[in-house]
């Protein structure tokens, strides 16, 4: 079986098992892998998810960099149907109230094709991250797996083979 196929079977296995988890378990995981990704300082205080009920549209913050210069605001959905226009639509209203102008929209389906449109015409910095993406820098990340298998692919050394 190759690379691929191995990655590809592990990554519908993680969105599988997002899927079937809370909301909230959900939120953690995006500022866990965010964390993993180099933003923020230590687990403790680099971000935190803070989504519930009248949250404003935030799911969580987390700094920017080490120093907390900045904050990126986050917006998790886990869905199956595709995230619209609307729904973006509501995060830069969030973001708006909160003054900032970055955003991280991740969802465990798809967006609409009106919303990259949006956001390219938009002030505020969004990035969007479906449900392939997610898996992938989950995967990339180690966060929610682990390495099982390492091979060592050999090439020749050509030096070694040199006569002096």
């Amino acid at each position: 079986m190759g690379y691929l196929k191995i990655k590809s079977e592990l990554a519908e296995e993680v969105l599988a098992n997002i899927k079937n988890l809370s909301p909230d378990f959900f939120e953690k995981l995006v500022v866990d892998l965010l964390v993993k990704m180099g933003y923020g300082g230590s687990i403790k205080d680099a971000g935190e998810a803070i989504g519930r009920s009248g949250d404003g549209g935030i799911d969580g913050i987390i700094k920017e960099d080490k120093l907390g210069l900045d904050i990126v605001y986050i917006q998790a959905k886990r869905w199956d149907g595709v995230v619209g226009r609307p729904e973006i639509q509501k995060f830069v209203g969030a973001l708006a109230d909160k003054h900032s102008n970055k955003g991280i929209f991740i969802t465990t389906s798809g967006f609409t094709k009106g919303v990259e449109e949006y956001i390219g015409n938009i002030s505020q910095k969004i990035i969007l991250i479906d449900g392939i993406m997610l898996t992938d820098l989950m995967i990339d990340n180690n966060v929610g797996v682990f390495c099982d298998v390492t091979y060592e692919i050999k090439k020749i050394d050509q030096d070694y083979f040199t006569e002096d």
